[in-house]
């Protein structure tokens, strides 16, 4: 497991990224994580929930697809507007995320934007490299 923690040039926006073995397990780890920075970052209850259900769907259907021995990366950067979140990982199949399914819909509504990137299959990491990138823009929640 890495970890690392940046400031940005313009010190109003700071990235936190972590890399992990790509199994079920590690997902209670990303989950507090995902609550911890959302909530250090000053969101709001309601949007640490969109923001940690929304990486807790993209990391499960990742790690569901991933190659045999690959990791999960999972960045979050954050400033005073918004969060952006980009998880990425090798997936074994091309077609490993559903984009049409009931849970990309969920993850449409949780999120301001959401979209995913596949390469093509990489010989030297023996999958697609998959990229998936969202954000929750701060104070949305409470626009009436």
């Amino acid at each position: 497991m890495s970890e690392w923690t940046s400031e940005t040039d313009t010190d109003t926006a700071t990235a936190i990224g972590i890399r992990i073995p790509a199994d079920l397990g590690q997902l209670t780890m990303l989950r507090a994580l995902a609550e911890t920075v959302a909530l250090i970052a000053d969101f709001a209850l309601d949007e640490v929930t969109d923001i940690r259900v929304a990486l807790d769907e993209v990391a499960t259907a990742l790690i569901v697809a991933a190659a045999p021995g690959s990791t999960i990366g999972c960045e979050f950067d954050y400033d005073d507007e918004s969060m952006r979140v980009r998880v990425s990982a090798v997936a074994a199949d091309e077609d490993a995320l559903d984009e049409t399914g009931f849970s990309w819909h969920v993850l449409e509504t949780l999120t301001e934007t959401i979209v995913a990137h596949r390469s093509p299959f990489d010989i030297s990491t023996n999958g697609y490299p998959t990229v998936v990138e969202f954000s929750r823009l701060r104070g949305d929640a409470d626009v009436g």
